[in-house]
């Protein structure tokens, strides 16, 4: 039972981190304007997150290779925009 709940509040915690670059990409398409976001930042966080996928397949751990992959498009997409929108 322990093991189970651990799990499920990993996926939980994966799915919502992931899904949490949702917002700001909507509202950056929508506005056609990334000035209010960090690059520094997100350049950073990209590479964090580049660095838990190598983690995940280094340790074989699927469920972080894939919620990193996720996050990586996800962050890689507000990283293109930025550069793209400014």
């Amino acid at each position: 039972m322990q093991s189970y709940l651990a799990s499920m509040i990993g996926f939980i915690a994966a799915v919502l981190t992931t899904v949490a670059f949702v917002p700001q990409i909507l509202k950056i398409w929508r506005a056609r304007s990334a000035k209010d976001v960090s690059l520094g930042m997100y350049a950073v966080f990209t590479l964090g997150v580049v660095l838990w996928l190598v983690y995940g397949i280094l340790i074989d751990s699927w469920p972080i290779i894939l919620a990193n992959c996720i996050t990586l498009l996800l962050a890689g997409v507000v990283l293109a925009m930025k550069v793209k929108f400014g």
